[in-house]
């Protein structure tokens, strides 16, 4: 009998699997206070998974977080809440509406909140002093995130300098910081929307049913489908109709948007997926629609 040379090549899934869990590794062996933000959305669902891989059978050596701004999907809230408990890691909160009743921040006009959790969230950091904080940002969503590091240096204000981002040669993480300071690390960056999808179905990960198909009152405005809701109300000359719609991303419900879609199942749903031109946040994002560099600002000043 012939023997063939072992084959030591890997797949594009397991590749960056093994990248995520790296880093994981690398920053809990690093900095002293990690932390995940987890708000139930499939890029932080499918983080927190690769965590307890990473540390299995080990439970996860930190907590998670949400930054959350009462303007929350009830199916994510749900999901969050379930997810944590099955796990049993400890889940914080850092409240928007309480730091709106302490006066931390001001509503905004328009009630759209994403730009005030900056400072609850720079606010969460100091109080908890975390050094560094797992998200799930990945570089194809958008240009501020595509010149991103993989380690995120912010200075002792939670600011981003783009123009000061440290060297990552040979996949050599730098994640030292002064007091006060801390790193964003972003294990998925090299991850595609789709590479999210095809990991899911590999692992038969459980996401929020708002993923998938499903009949919702909805709006026009600027060209997007919006949810009628607590938060989000027709205005004068707007009408609303009953869609079959799924979110592509989860954020705020009063500026994220769904989609047309009949994909109820996850193959579905990366059919869809891969026949799509345009990046989930410039489809259905209304907070990144207010400049071209709205996102870049919103780092700068402290967002993740």
């Amino acid at each position: 009998m012939i023997v063939g040379s072992p084959d030591y090549r890997v797949s594009h899934l397991d590749a960056l699997e093994a990248e995520s869990i790296f880093i994981f590794r690398e920053v809990v062996a690093t900095c002293s206070r990690p932390v995940l933000l987890f708000s139930g959305g499939k890029d932080s669902v499918v983080m927190l998974y690769l965590a307890t891989r990473a540390f299995w059978p080990a439970p996860i050596p930190f907590p998670v977080m949400h930054v959350d701004t009462g303007h929350n999907f009830d199916e994510v809230l749900r999901f969050r809440d379930e997810r944590v408990d099955e796990l049993g890691v400890d889940l914080l909160v850092a409240s928007v509406p309480e730091a709106l009743a302490s006066g931390l921040v001001v509503e905004p006009p328009g009630g759209v909140r994403n730009r005030i959790q900056t400072p609850v969230l720079l606010d969460a950091i100091e109080k908890y002093r975390f050094d560094a904080l797992f998200g799930g940002a990945r570089r194809d969503e958008e240009k501020a995130r595509a010149k991103e590091r993989m380690f995120s240096f912010r200075d002792e204000f939670g600011q981003w300098d783009p123009k000061n981002q440290r060297p990552e040669l040979w996949n050599l993480y730098n994640g030292r910081t002064h007091l006060g300071e801390s790193i964003r690390v972003f294990p998925l960056s090299n991850w595609t929307e789709l590479d999210i999808w095809h990991y899911i179905a590999r692992r038969d990960i459980p996401l929020p049913s708002i993923y998938f198909a499903h009949e919702r009152e909805v709006l026009e405005r600027d060209g997007m489908l919006y949810g009628v809701g607590d938060f989000i109300r027709p205005k004068p000359g707007e009408s609303t109709t009953v869609r079959t719609v799924r979110y592509r991303t989860v954020g705020d419900a009063s500026c994220t948007a769904a989609v047309v879609s009949d994909a109820v199942t996850v193959d579905e749903v990366i059919a869809e997926v891969a026949a799509t031109r345009i990046t989930e946040r410039g489809a259905t994002r209304g907070d990144d629609r207010v400049g071209e560099a709205a996102m870049e600002d919103r780092k700068r000043e402290g967002y993740f």
